[in-house]
């Protein structure tokens, strides 16, 4: 895939369980073209070409002026949580059945210890078979492939009933010929099934999760080649030639080919689109140090970006399954506009339950019988009496009913005190979750900029700023379809990865063969997409950890020795507090390709001066009541200047302003405001 010229249309469609977004860009002049159409949850390929119909209808184009077509999916990812995936069994080495059963010691940290019960593994014991082989955890054959065994475990799969097989043998990170041989035999034994091996997802140690990965990548493997599949079929039925690349959970994008191999790197791959166009208006404005916060309906995704660049991490989870693919670091949290507020034991809580899309607040008329932070600020008055450009009425006499029901008459308040309270705790868990990007990463939050997105982001950006004591406010142009807009700024990119023989000290000659071969992989993927030489970068990364510890820390690669250990040392302090006088070991070793995307300076706004409301409407802002002046922020110009109190509608989200707060609009259309320097506690 070579890169767009600059006169050349780029589209991203990215599909959310109400709303499908779309952002169409023209890459030379920066124009943006963008659409919203409801999600088919049935079919979730039909509002895909619906939107881009929209979009490009909208800009007067046809599909053949397409030259790249990118794409944000959760199909991996809600066949995991929902375990709806293809019927999987795993082949593994003699012997090894059960590491899959066994797992880790460990229970979730909010789990109760008394009565935790282990989960049901994505495989049972009935469904994993054992092969004849053995690989020393140095790539030394210790016992070769018994093929026939391999032959006998192809007749015991016939008869589960199967649609997908993953392999996962013993040290096959360190020499994955058996693996690669078992795959063979398998394919040719089992026409049609979908086979993966844990070297094509994740060639490193650690046997558990290294299991888990292959069995998940392998239980999403038919849905999602169907789905993307259908997706190509119908970009060739409207004539479009373009590339298809979808975004992965590193902040990346890749082709339909590599995502059909690993369908798992898809997996929390919505969330971080939107940190990668948060980063890039960001970088636009010229800010490099973020903290991103995704607010929706349901959730919020916190991240924090350092330098313009994003953390990745490999640690993270897809509902109760450790996935560690490298993905964006980020921390998600049961808070958004549909959280339900209810009275347990005369205490209120907030969250992790959710309203939904159905029936969602009481204020959005569908019968919603709970109280949520959505209708918080309908009784408040922080939202219009109408959103999406007035095509849907707010019942607000339906949200003082459920508040004053479910929190204020048991909790012996008014409904507006009940409605701040509710607020109060919702920003006080999303304030737990930055910290825990932030401070607990070894960062001041108060050196940050923070920026609010998602539909309900800009709603709760200054309350959470000042919480924690931020002073800068960044609200993109277009919050509510910022993941859209991220995926037309993600580059293409990868993770190549192999764990040494034997941890120990850093080698930088054993550790420069190794790197050689892992970019030959580098090399060859970004042949494979088509990236042009100029437009390559691929950067080397270590994995290191004390003797004894049971994590490792990502760092860059040195030329010395010397110079990895003190990466990893000064990196052990920033997020730990300390050092230790013990061994340092070097444990994997991987290569990051990336292939550039085309950048293309935003659109810049009309210089304009006037801030002209078209509405006043009471406003509670703390204890006291305002009538604040309501402004549509699409009839703003590039320079113009306003102060808090003030609301802000735009079709895709709402702006609150609070008092204390003022700004302007830069010449991208993003909203920077500040903190009064006076009106600070």
């Amino acid at each position: 895939m070579s890169m767009p010229s600059s006169d050349q249309l780029a589209i991203a469609v990215d599909i959310g369980g109400t709303f499908t977004d779309i952002s169409l860009l023209e890459r030379g002049s920066g124009k943006v073209w963008r659409a919203k159409t409801p999600s088919v949850p049935s079919d979730p390929s039909e509002a895909f070409l619906t939107g881009i119909r929209l979009a490009l209808a909208d800009a007067g184009r046809d599909a053949g002026a397409l030259a790249q077509v990118l794409h944000g999916t959760t199909v991996a990812t809600n066949m995991i949580l929902e375990n709806k995936g293809a019927r999987t069994a795993l082949v593994t080495t003699r012997g090894f059945r059960h590491v899959l059963a066994i797992g880790r010691q460990d229970i979730p940290r909010k789990a109760n210890l008394y009565n935790w019960v282990k989960p049901e593994r994505p495989v049972p014991a009935s469904r994993i078979v054992e092969v004849d082989e053995r690989i020393a955890a140095g790539g030394a054959v210790l016992e070769p492939l018994d093929e026939a065994s391999v032959l006998a475990a192809a007749e015991r799969l016939k008869g589960m009933d199967i649609e997908a097989v993953g392999i996962c043998l013993l040290h096959a990170f360190a020499n994955p010929d058996h693996e690669r041989r078992v795959a063979e035999i398998l394919r040719e034994a089992l026409p049609g099934m979908a086979v993966t091996t844990s070297t094509d997802v994740l060639p490193v140690v650690r046997e558990y999760e290294r299991s888990l990965t292959t069995v998940l990548n392998a239980t999403v493997m038919p849905g999602v080649t169907t789905y993307v599949s259908r997706l190509e079929k119908r970009l060739e039925d409207e004539k479009a030639a373009a590339p298809l690349l979808l975004m992965q959970s590193n902040g990346g994008v890749a082709g339909a080919a590599a995502i059909r191999q690993a369908p798992a790197l898809t997996a929390l791959s919505g969330p971080a689109a939107g940190v990668v166009g948060a980063r890039a208006i960001a970088a636009a404005c010229g800010i490099d140090d973020l903290i991103t916060v995704d607010i929706g309906g349901t959730s919020a995704d916190i991240c924090l970006i350092k330098d313009g660049k994003i953390g990745l991490t490999q640690h993270g989870k897809v509902g109760e399954w450790p996935l560690p693919l490298p993905m964006v670091d980020m921390v998600t949290i049961g808070a958004g506009g549909g959280s339900i507020a209810a009275v347990e034991d005369h205490t209120l809580t907030v969250g992790p339950r959710s309203a939904g899309a159905m029936p969602g607040p009481a204020a959005y008329g569908n019968g919603g019988d709970n109280a949520t932070v959505t209708d918080a600020h309908v009784v408040l008055g922080h939202l219009p009496a109408r959103l999406l450009g007035g095509r849907m009425a707010l019942d607000v006499d339906a949200a003082r009913a459920v508040i004053e029901k479910k929190v204020a008459a048991p909790l012996r308040l008014t409904v507006e005190e009940a409605a701040r309270g509710i607020l109060a705790i919702v920003d006080n868990h999303m304030i737990g979750a930055v910290r825990v990007v932030s401070v607990e990463r070894g960062h001041d939050p108060r050196d940050f900029t923070l920026v609010p997105f998602g539909g309900a982001g800009p709603l709760h950006g200054c309350a959470l700023a000042e919480l924690l004591g931020i002073t800068r406010v960044l609200i993109p142009p277009a919050p509510g379809v910022l993941c859209a807009d991220g995926l037309l700024a993600a580059d293409l990119k990868a993770e190549f990865s192999r764990t040494l023989p034997k941890a120990g000290p850093v080698d930088i000659e054993a550790a420069q063969g190794i790197f050689a071969e892992l970019e030959t992989q580098a090399r060859d993927w970004l042949q494979s997409e088509n990236v042009a030489e100029e437009n390559r970068r691929i950067v080397r990364v270590a994995l290191l950890r004390y003797h004894g510890q049971g994590g490792e820390i990502a760092v860059p690669w040195g030329d010395t020795a010397a110079a990895v250990e003190k990466a990893f040392a000064a990196e052990h302090r920033a997020l730990y507090g300390f050092t230790l006088d013990a061994a340092i070991e070097l444990i994997t070793l991987r290569v990051e390709a990336t292939g550039l995307t085309a950048r293309t300076a935003p659109e810049t706004l009309a210089p304009g001066n006037s801030v002209e409301p078209y509405d006043h409407v009471p406003v509670h802002l703390g204890a006291a009541k305002a009538n604040v002046p309501v402004v549509d922020r699409a009839a703003l110009g590039a320079g113009a200047r306003l102060a808090g109190p003030m609301v802000l509608t735009q079709l895709d989200t709402t702006t609150l302003v609070p008092p204390g707060w003022n700004g302007g609009v830069h010449a991208t259309g993003a909203l920077i405001l500040t903190r009064n320097e006076d009106d600070r506690a």
